[in-house]
């Protein structure tokens, strides 16, 4: 089988690195790819992640068997569809099935027609209208750019000052271009967060991938600005099987049969309540540091598992979606200024020897390479250092190993990942 991978993150260095083990799978191609991907991949650093047609010909030329679409950009801009009229197998939604990603309104509207528990809300093209809900929800709100904004457009708002600022950068200053034309204010919610996945085949089977929980905020306690993800660690202990359960058919099932033919991945990020779990975005594509840490644990038919996806073979192939028993904690190290401006360009050192420690894999987020073939940045999350062993303490200490070898001017990390799942709280 001939693999190509569209991307150019850590996910999707996840993703080439797992296809380029598996068995079945005889050429792993990339586009655009990064530095790290160029190791186990064939990359094509010209034709970029949302170039649908760049792909498709690329797709046409190489007689790709399956096209592996990591970022959401192309599968909202038709990329799936468009490989599927050349009788292409992809994994990846159609673009009116990516709305789910695409558009939070629509996110909404869906979960409303399927009874799926979620923060009240509501969405606005009007500052006026948008603040008159805030002050119905007391003052404090998470207002979101109803497009994609790169995992930027959240702001979780304490106060009703904070509230309308957030909603002013939407719909005044146009900080969020076209995405942010209307925005959802929600109310908030109070307790742990945690990711769920399934994938899908678009013929009704759906098979429950593993827990991951991802810890969005720059700084250590949870304090700083949104990001697109500093950490993440799988299993999540406190997710037992019966909670599982019920995320499985009352959620990801009800919006997958809701888009169907959705053939992919579906991915919910939920907030655990005091009066059970409610959904606050969906991703129609793998999580990105969640890629880091699932993917590691999965097996070597991993390949199998996305063509009978992309094939509507799921029935057939669900083994292939099982996980190891042990546990995997990725820490992002980012460049200075992230996630606001930050330099490119800065040579990275210690790779390797993190590498030579045992269960520590290195994926590159944000890599490439200068004129001389130094390894340097050139991205806002550089590298994810992810550590596997039997539990999630293990896990985290290999994790953290790796990064004391790591270096490049500015890198920033968190020091607590997985940090509370360690000492067996909840957030």
């Amino acid at each position: 089988m001939k693999v190509l991978v569209v991307g150019g993150g850590g996910r999707e260095h996840a993703l080439c690195w797992r296809l380029a083990q598996d068995p079945a799978v005889t050429r792993v191609l990339a586009a655009p790819g990064n530095a790290g991907i160029a190791q186990v991949a064939e990359c094509s650093p010209a034709v970029a992640a949302d170039d649908v047609a760049g792909i498709v010909d690329l797709v046409e030329r190489q007689d790709v068997d399956l096209t592996v679409v990591g970022p959401e950009v192309p599968l909202v801009a038709g990329l799936a569809d468009e490989l599927r009229t050349r009788k292409r197998n992809v994994f990846g939604p159609s673009a009116a099935a990516a709305r789910i990603e695409g558009s939070k309104a629509f996110a909404k509207d869906v979960m409303a027609r399927r009874g799926v528990p979620t923060a009240r809300a509501g969405a606005f093209g009007e500052v006026q209208e948008a603040v008159a809900f805030v002050d119905e929800l007391g003052g404090a709100a998470v207002v979101k750019a109803d497009g994609l904004a790169a995992g930027k457009g959240v702001v979780v708002a304490p106060d009703r000052e904070a509230a309308i600022g957030a909603i002013e950068d939407c719909l005044v200053a146009n900080a969020f271009g076209e995405a942010g034309r209307t925005v959802v204010v929600e109310e908030v919610l109070e307790g742990p967060e945690v990711s769920m996945f399934v994938v899908t085949d678009g013929k009704g089977s759906c098979v429950l991938l593993d827990t991951a929980q991802d810890h969005k905020r720059l700084g250590d306690g949870d304090t700083g600005p949104n990001t697109g993800g500093m950490g993440c660690y799988s299993p999540v202990p406190f997710v037992d099987q019966e909670t599982a359960t019920w995320v499985l058919d009352n959620v990801l099932a009800q919006v997958v049969d809701e888009l169907r033919p959705y053939r992919g991945v579906l991915y919910a990020g939920l907030m655990l309540t005091a009066s059970g779990p409610k959904v606050l975005e969906f991703n129609c594509r793998f999580g990105d540091p969640e890629a880091e840490v699932l993917v590691p644990r999965m097996p070597y038919g991993f390949a199998t598992l996305l063509h009978a996806c992309a094939t509507g073979r799921l029935a057939f192939e669900a083994g292939n979606a099982g996980f190891d028993e042990g546990a995997a904690v990725t820490v992002v190290l980012a460049s200075e200024g992230y996630p606001g401006s930050y330099p490119i360009g800065v040579p990275i050192d210690g790779i390797e020897d993190a590498e030579a420690i045992d269960g520590v894999t290195v994926f590159h987020a944000g890599t490439g390479r200068d004129p001389d073939g130094q390894l340097v940045t050139a991205g806002g999350r550089v590298l994810a250092v992810t550590g596997q062993a039997g539990t999630i303490s293990e896990a985290r200490e290999r994790a953290y190993r790796g990064v004391a070898e790591i270096h490049f001017d500015g890198m920033q990390f968190r020091t607590d990942i997985a940090a509370h799942a360690v000492e067996g709280a909840r957030a």
